[in-house]
């Protein structure tokens, strides 16, 4: 059971300084030259106050392509020393690793955390599913279709779970502050950029 003040009473006002963390995966090589690919990439997540403070990071592994990222998601959130403090988890996409999937709603459940995914660009769903099933991966499907329905909240695209609709809004006028997407999912992708690469890179 989701059980956070954002799932209940919507009168209660959400605070500048609520808890987050916001996951994104590092970069990863992928060839048809098994020599030159990578078959497991990092997933790090940023805990932050609000938009402003960060307070700590976490991080785990997950297989290329695998079907792992939602359990080793849901240990890394229960097993951290936030948990108890963590009112929302943000994604940056719910593919990492490739098409690693995240179950949202067994993310949510099982974390009893509201999930926000967000999207810079509304998905091409057409384009995805030929991707999937091109690789023989058409039976995860379903776990898109459980992220349930993409809609617009300002700048951004969104799918959540456990959270009041009337809440995102508010959320993200929060967490954004240095750029469209919550800062805790700008600070993983820069940090997973610099883990691979050496420094960040790439659009953040």
């Amino acid at each position: 059971m989701v059980r956070t003040l954002l799932a209940k009473n919507p009168l209660v006002q959400i605070k500048k300084h609520i808890r987050v963390v916001g996951f994104d995966d590092a970069p990863f090589k992928k060839s048809a030259d098994s020599d030159r690919s990578d078959n497991k990439t990092w997933v790090i997540g940023t805990v932050t106050r609000g938009g402003d403070q960060v307070d700590g990071f976490m991080s785990f592994k997950v297989k290329v392509d695998g079907d792992e990222a939602t359990d080793r998601m849901i240990e890394c959130v229960n097993r951290s020393r936030f948990k108890h403090q963590l009112q929302c988890v943000f994604l940056d996409g719910i593919a990492v690793a490739g098409f690693n999937l995240i179950d949202v709603q067994k993310l949510s459940v099982k974390t009893g955390l509201p999930v926000v995914n967000v999207i810079r660009d509304y998905p091409d769903f057409e384009k995805m599913r030929l991707a999937m099933q091109k690789i023989g991966m058409l039976d995860k499907w379903a776990l898109i279709e459980r992220a349930g329905p993409v809609r617009k909240v300002g700048n951004l695209y969104i799918q959540s779970t456990g959270i009041r609709d009337d809440r995102i809004g508010p959320l993200l006028k929060i967490v954004c502050t240095h750029s469209f997407i919550p800062e805790p999912v700008r600070l993983s992708h820069l940090i997973g950029a610099a883990l691979i690469f050496g420094e960040s890179k790439g659009k953040a």
